[in-house]
C-alpha cells in the first residue's frame, strides 16, 4: 500500500515513461491553436501566409520545429509502448521497451536536426 507522501514510484523507469509520454501529449495539443492559426494565414491572402514563412526562417522557429518533432516521436513511442503493455504477452516491467521508444523519440529529433542543417 502506498502512503501519501511517498515519493518512490517516481524513481521507476515506468513513471518517467509516463510523464514523457503525457507531457509530449500536452505539448503537441498547445501547438494545434498555433498551427490552425497559420493555417489560417493562407485564407486572409498570399502576403499573410508569405509574411508568416518568412518569419518563420528565423533560428528560434527552427529550434521549435525540431523541439515539435521530438515531441511528436516520443508521444508516438510512448504509444507504441502501452499498446504492446496492453496487447502484448509476458509481464515485468520492459525496461527495454521504455528505452526502445525513448531511443526512436531521440534518433527521430536528430535526424530532423541534420536536415535542418543542411
Amino acid at each position: 500500500m502506498r502512503r501519501p507522501g511517498d515519493f518512490r514510484a517516481r524513481q521507476h523507469p515506468a513513471y518517467w515513461a509516463f510523464l514523457a509520454h503525457r507531457l509530449s501529449g500536452l505539448g503537441l495539443a498547445l501547438f494545434l491553436p498555433v498551427h490552425f492559426w497559420a493555417l489560417g494565414q493562407a485564407l486572409t491572402g498570399a502576403d499573410a501566409l508569405e509574411d508568416f514563412l518568412r518569419a518563420t526562417d528565423q533560428p528560434l522557429f527552427k529550434f521549435a520545429e525540431w523541439g515539435l518533432v521530438v515531441l511528436l516521436g516520443l508521444h508516438m513511442m510512448g504509444g507504441v509502448r502501452l499498446l504492446l503493455i496492453e496487447f502484448g504477452s509476458g509481464t515485468g516491467l520492459r525496461k527495454n521497451w521504455i528505452a526502445g521508444t525513448a531511443g526512436v523519440g531521440v534518433v527521430a529529433g536528430l535526424a530532423f536536426a541534420l536536415a535542418l542543417a543542411r
